[in-house]
């Protein structure tokens, strides 16, 4: 889960990228980047850290140009080195820069191929950087001075027949314009639109609709899957459908937490999803426990509040705020380490006694991956004086890891692999515990107006849609992926940016 942005204008757009960045933080707070292009030149400036940290006034003012990308990251694989910051950079063709939400499921075998076919050097570990030298080496073999949209359709075609996995990319071609493409499932989210100026139209590629909200752009669109959008330096817009057999099979999974209920994605509004999410779960709880004794329903923010704002609705139950949030504290579930998640839950939130004091409470959350933050919340509760405690979760039970860029852990560090309902509640302190229904939530997300036939929903039912994940690739990741990795894996990349500073 990362955030991309890219901007075409016809004035600087370095504050506009900046801003856009700032919306899209939620989707990456280990570090962030931006590149400019101004007269064939390129600026750059990315670092380990939230935006505010990364850029200051004097590298805004470095920033010179009226096109560019940027990004926010999350690590998947636990690395959090500078190195690793988007976006990446190579010199041939052109000065191509790129920016990559997802992960490529067959990074090895290309990462083989770039150094023994395409004679191409790739510097760090991400799959981001192979996939730029991908779309690089393929725009290379058009053997074309200036490339033209033609050659940029071409070149992603030849990216979809060689990448594999979930990705949302944009990418710059300095001097020439901005490309942004998705992956042939569109696993991961991309819009874009335009606004009017006085001095003509200017367009933006972002991962979420309310970045383009923000800054006074109106949406377009999705980018279907397997489509591509080029704008030229120039402002022209051109679209083509790269992919030879497209099919939509979104990840549900930004709906339940990534996103922000304000954006828009795929055509389903993010807000209405998590509403119907808590009806869904209202209708469960009145069939398995119609004479519960629900005295009030308190989310845990944020993520939760729609939802559970619409099951209190539903069981005619209070809603009320129990939980006061510190706004400084990064989301838990980014984090990578378990230390750190367990020292920041009690950092972030702080409950109101008087609205747990001698009451049967129901809590609400998005999800239960780990099930860390939930079992100390559930401590908190009854520290504040509940008499009962009861979870629900917006989500079924997290039993799979996932392999498309979201840093679902390992298996055996998730909780509700190989245990039922009854061992959960067990584990995390629920007198009772309820999960979303799977078929509940898929009608509540694809169930609106724009209607979603099907979804990557690997993480609940371990059915990756690309077809190419075995029980050896997982079994890769999870020692990529569990925390003692990630721990030697943070202290050696500690000790390369030390040297680096």
């Amino acid at each position: 889960m990362c955030g991309i942005v890219g901007i075409v204008g016809k004035s600087n757009v370095n504050q506009a990228l900046y801003d856009a960045l700032t919306v899209l933080q939620h989707r990456g707070q280990d570090a962030a980047g931006i590149v400019t292009s101004h007269d064939g030149r390129l600026f750059l400036r990315k670092d380990n850290g939230l935006v505010r940290d990364v850029f200051h006034q004097r590298h805004m003012q470095r920033l010179v140009g009226h096109m560019g990308i940027g990004h926010v990251r999350y690590p998947t694989a636990g690395s959090s080195t500078s190195a690793e910051a988007q976006p990446f950079y190579v010199n041939s063709p052109y000065g191509i820069t790129l920016a990559h939400n997802g992960n490529l499921t067959n990074v090895e075998q290309l990462a083989k191929e770039i150094y023994e076919s395409d004679l191409r050097h790739v510097n760090t570990s991400s799959d981001s950087e192979v996939l730029l030298n991908v779309f690089a080496h393929e725009l290379a073999q058009r053997g074309k001075l200036q490339p033209t949209e033609e050659d940029v359709f071409a070149a992603v075609i030849d990216v979809h027949n060689r990448c594999v996995g979930g990705y949302a990319v944009v990418a710059m071609i300095t001097g020439y314009g901005i490309v942004g493409f998705r992956d042939p499932h569109g696993i991961r989210p991309i819009v874009f639109g335009q606004r009017h100026t006085d001095e003509g139209v200017e367009y933006m590629i972002a991962s979420e609709s309310v970045s383009l909200d923000v800054l006074g752009f109106t949406l377009i669109r999705d980018l279907a899957p397997g489509e591509a959008v080029y704008i030229t330096e120039d402002g022209k817009l051109h679209t083509r459908q790269c992919a030879v057999a497209p099919k939509l099979t979104p990840c549900i999974f930004e709906h339940v937490y990534l996103a922000r209920p304000d954006s828009i994605i795929d055509g389903v509004s993010v807000y209405k999803a998590r509403l119907r999410m808590g009806e869904k779960l209202a209708e469960k709880i009145l069939r398995e426990r119609p004479e519960h004794d629900i005295d009030v329903v308190i989310p845990i923010p944020d993520t939760s509040r729609t939802a559970a704002l619409e099951l209190a609705n539903h069981l005619g139950v209070k809603f009320r705020e129990g939980f006061v949030k510190n706004r400084y504290i990064g989301r838990t579930f980014i984090m990578p380490g378990q230390a750190a998640r367990k020292k920041s839950v009690r950092q972030k939130l702080n409950a109101i006694e008087l609205e747990f004091r001698g009451k049967n409470v129901m809590l609400v959350d998005d999800s239960i991956v780990r099930g860390t933050t939930c079992k100390q919340i559930i401590q908190m509760a009854r520290e504040a004086g509940a008499k009962n405690v009861y979870f629900c979760s917006a989500a079924p039970a997290v039993r799979y890891p996932n392999v498309y860029g979201i840093d679902m852990p390992s298996a055996h560090e998730l909780i509700a692999h190989n245990r039922s309902t009854q061992d959960v509640a067990d584990l995390i302190g629920a007198d009772w515990l309820i999960y979303q229904d799977l078929p509940d939530l898929i009608e509540a997300v694809g169930g609106g107006k724009i209607k979603i036939e099907q979804f990557d929903c690997a993480v609940f039912d371990g059915k990756y849609v690309t077809g190419d994940v075995d029980e050896a690739y997982l079994n890769k990741i999870e020692q990529a992926r569990n925390d003692s990795s990630k721990i030697k894996t943070q202290a050696v990349s500690a000790i390369i940016d030390l040297y680096n500073n």
